[in-house]
Order: C-alpha cells, then structure tokens, then sequence
C-alpha cells in the first residue's frame, strides 16, 4: 500500500491490486475516469478472449499433419474424417482442452491467493499447495504402480490436505498471510525432497513417468480429465465470484473489511477452498505446470490497470494463454518438444527473480 500526496490533496491510499481508497477523488477516478476503466477493461478482455480462442485453434489444427477448421469442426459434430477423426478427436482436442481449463483454473487460483494475501509471491506453487499434490502423484506411480484416475483422486485429496496443513499452521491475525507464505516454502521443500528420496529408490523406467508428470505436460491429456476439470471450474469457480466481492475490503486489512461488513473468516475459508480445489484439480490433470498461477495475476492487472474490480476473469484467461501458448510454442517452434512445465519455467523463474528483488527494495526503503 502506498500513498500519493499532491498540492492542496488529502493523501490516497492505493490498494494491492491498484483500487484507490479513500482521499479526495483523482481525475483519473472521477466518472469519466471509471468510464475509460470500464472500457480498458472491456477491451483488454475481449483481447484475450481473441487471444485464448486463437491459440485454442492453433492447438488444435496444426501439427505433423494440419488439418482445416471445416475438418476439425466435422469431427467435433461427430462425423468420421479419415485421418482427423483419430489426431484431432483423439489427441488435438483433449489436450487443447485440458490446456485451456487447466490454464483457466491455475489462473484463477493465484490471482485469488496473491490477492487475498496481498502479496504477488503467494501464488499456489510458490506458497507449496501444488507440492502435496505432486509428492503424492509420484508416490502413487513410483511405489503404488497407479496411473490414471486413481492417481488424480490421489493428488487432488492430497493438494487439499496439504492446504490445510498450511492454513492451520499460520494461525489467525494480522500476520496470517506471512506466516502462511513462509511455512508453504518450508513445506514446499520438504515435498521436494521426499520426491527426490522417491526417485532414486525407483527404477529407471518408472522415474521416466514420474518425471513427465513432474514436468507439467499436456502429453497425456485425455477426455477422461475433461469433465472433472469442466465441473470444478463451474463450481468452484462461482464460489470465488460470490465469495470475491470481500476481496476489495479484505486487501485494506481485516479490521476495515469487517468495519464493511465482511465476514473475514467465512470468506477467507470459502476462497481458500475454491483456490486450493483449483490448484489440485488443475495440478492433477497436467502435473505442476510452473509459474501460470505466479504469472497470470500480475500480468492481467498491468493490462487492466488500476481497478476495484476482481482480476478473476482476466487472470483466468492470460493463464489460459500461458498454458496454450507454452505448449504450442514447445510443439511448434522449439526444434525439441519439451513439456509445456519447463517453457513456463524458462519464463517464469526471471520473472519471480525480479519480483524478489522489487520486494526487497521496497522493504528496504520502507
């Protein structure tokens, strides 16, 4: 939070995710300045829409073999086209779809974190709700010999636990969203290395799936993971909507929001359990596709700009493109097909680099 002091003006606070509070009005945020948000808004959606459906369709038609829309569309009506019927109903259009609703959900998760613990590093990966849920995925295939739906169960269950371990070890009161950051990383880094005691007592053959999983991939994507991820992203997806309107209040401190007539525990619980859903379901289907969560947020606000409003939408789609992007990058540019996981970290690990170091020169100015 930071204040903005001008001739002759009362001092503003701006708020975690730019919404100005309180202090005589900005022109920037008179009516005609809440018109031109609403309309930046508006486009900037509108652009990743465009953005997302475009690299949907990439996915989908281009490849060894590229196939037409009116091909594709025929397959998706149910005719069989010879050649299409099997790479695009069986392999392009799973894995663009679980891309898509799995960027949607990472997205989405982070923002919601980042916002509801004011602070850009608390994304789910980074904080180690994704960590629980990756442990016990390998876990499941290295010493189970599970594959399939009973390692997602698996890893979705564990990603909950995991996120509830963390939320009841950070306790309550104002310094709740640091105590809760720190204790993820340490988590976090325990998971890390059960993972790696894992892997060396597993063979060769089996660490070679773990790996893969480990990776984030879309490589095994299959209808079998569309339905869960489609339901989750309805449902808890419109928990984070309703339970998103204490969010603005939420950012200014938990005194003041409940002074608004915000439920903080009730809200916060019922964020925590639509995020942490998020996370696993997604992180379950792909595997720890790194840094979309991180990265979605902060991106979408400085598209949005300055706002009251929640960055749930926006945030969804640029995780959405993220995902799509990375991967259509890695199946169609990049001259070796690497798992989407490992484009995102090649971007995202600079990125998370300097926001450690932005954090570190506020606090050492404050």
């Amino acid at each position: 939070m930071s204040a903005i002091v001008g001739p002759g003006r009362m001092s503003t606070t701006l708020s975690a995710d730019g919404a100005r509070t309180g202090g005589d009005p900005a022109p920037g945020f008179t009516t005609a300045g809440r018109r031109r948000r609403t309309l930046r808004r508006v486009a900037v959606v509108g652009g990743l829409i465009l953005l997302v459906a475009a690299l949907w369709w990439a996915t989908v038609l281009l490849g060894q073999t590229r196939y037409s829309v009116a091909e594709a569309l025929r397959v998706m009506a149910g005719q069989t086209v010879p050649g299409a019927s099997f790479v695009v109903g069986e392999l392009r259009l799973p894995r663009a779809l679980v891309g898509l609703l799995a960027g949607l959900a990472f997205g989405m998760a982070g923002t919601t974190s980042q916002t509801m613990l004011r602070n850009q590093l608390a994304s789910p990966d980074i904080i180690g709700i994704t960590s629980g849920a990756s442990a016990s995925a390998v876990f499941a295939i290295l010493v189970l010999g599970w594959s399939g739906t009973p390692v997602t169960a698996l890893a979705v269950l564990a990603g909950v636990a995991t996120a509830a371990v963390i939320y009841l070890l950070s306790g309550s009161g104002r310094a709740q969203g640091g105590r809760l950051i720190l204790i993820g990383i340490g988590v976090s880094s325990m998971f890390s290395s059960i993972i790696a005691y894992l892997q060396m007592r597993a063979s060769v053959y089996d660490v070679a799936d773990a790996m893969r999983w480990l990776s984030g991939s879309l490589g095994s994507a299959s209808w079998e993971q569309v339905p869960l991820l489609t339901a989750s992203l309805i449902v808890l997806g419109a928990l984070l909507a309703l339970a998103g309107r204490g969010l603005g209040p939420m950012v200014l401190g938990e005194e003041t929001a409940t002074g608004l007539g915000v439920n903080v525990p009730r809200t916060r619980a019922v964020l925590v359990l639509a995020m942490v859903g998020l996370s696993a379901v997604a992180t379950a289907a792909t595997g720890p596709i790194a840094f979309v969560s991180f990265l979605a947020g902060p991106v979408a606000g400085r598209l949005v700009g300055p706002t009251d409003r929640s960055l749930l939408v926006p945030a969804g789609l640029m995780g959405a493109a993220i995902v799509l992007g990375a991967d259509l990058l890695s199946q169609q540019v990049l001259p070796t097909a690497l798992p989407v996981g490992v484009v995102t970290g090649i971007v995202g690990a600079p990125a998370l680099l300097v926001q450690l170091l932005r954090v570190n020169r506020q606090g050492a100015s404050a």
